[in-house]
C-alpha cells in the first residue's frame, strides 16, 4: 500500500530555491483530523512568510539592510513554526507518541535553523560578505525543505495503520500541500 502524504513540492521550491532567483498543549492528544489540519496550517504560514521575506532578495535586494530585514523575518517565522510545532501534542493514533516525537525534532531543528540564518545575515559588514550570508541563508533553507520531507517521511513509516494518511486526505489544510500523482 502506498501512503499518500504531502509531498511538499510548494514547500521544497519556496524552500530550497528561494534565494536563487491552532494548537493544543504538548501533553495533550489531538484528534488525528485536527493534527494533521493543524500541522498542514504551520506549514502553510511559515512557507508562505519565508516566501515572503525573501520576494525582495530574488528581486535584486542583495543589500545588508535588505539581507538583514529578510532574515529577521525568517527567524520570526521560524520561531513561530518552531512553537506551533511543539504545541501540536501527539496525534490519536497508535503511534502518535513517535510523531509527536519526530514534529518536535523538526521544530528543534527549524529554530536552530532560523537562528543560524539571523547569525549569518547579523555577520554581514560589507558588499562581499553579503554574497557568503546569502550562501548560508541559501543553505540552511534548502536544508529546512529536506527536514520537513524527512519528518514528513518519518510519519510515513509510522503509520502501519494508515491513520495519519487518512487525516491528510481529511484535514481541509492540507488539500494545497497534498498532490500527489493517484488523486
Amino acid at each position: 500500500m502506498t501512503k499518500s502524504f504531502p509531498k511538499l513540492p510548494v514547500l521544497a521550491l519556496v524552500l530550497g530555491a528561494a534565494l536563487l532567483a491552532g494548537c493544543g498543549s504538548s501533553s495533550s492528544t489531538t484528534s488525528t483530523e485536527d493534527w494533521a489540519n493543524s500541522l498542514c496550517s504551520a506549514i502553510t504560514t511559515f512557507t508562505s512568510s519565508v516566501k515572503t521575506s525573501t520576494d525582495s532578495l530574488k528581486s535584486g535586494n542583495l543589500s545588508k539592510d535588505g539581507l538583514q530585514s529578510s532574515a529577521d523575518e525568517i527567524k520570526s517565522a521560524g520561531d513561530t513554526f518552531a512553537s506551533d510545532l511543539k504545541g501540536l501534542g501527539k496525534p490519536d493514533t497508535e503511534a502518535g507518541q513517535e510523531a509527536k516525537a519526530s514534529i518536535d525534532q523538526l521544530s528543534d531543528e527549524v529554530a536552530q535553523d532560523a537562528s543560524d540564518i539571523k547569525s549569518a545575515a547579523g555577520d554581514v559588514s560589507g558588499a562581499s560578505s553579503v554574497l557568503s550570508a546569502v550562501t548560508v541563508v541559501t543553505g540552511k533553507l534548502s536544508t529546512m525543505s529536506s527536514q520537513l520531507q524527512s519528518t514528513f517521511n518519518d510519519l510515513q513509516q509510522l503509520d502501519a495503520k494508515g491513520e495519519l494518511e487518512q487525516a491528510f486526505k481529511q484535514a481541509p489544510a492540507c488539500s494545497s500541500l497534498t498532490k500527489s500523482s493517484g488523486g
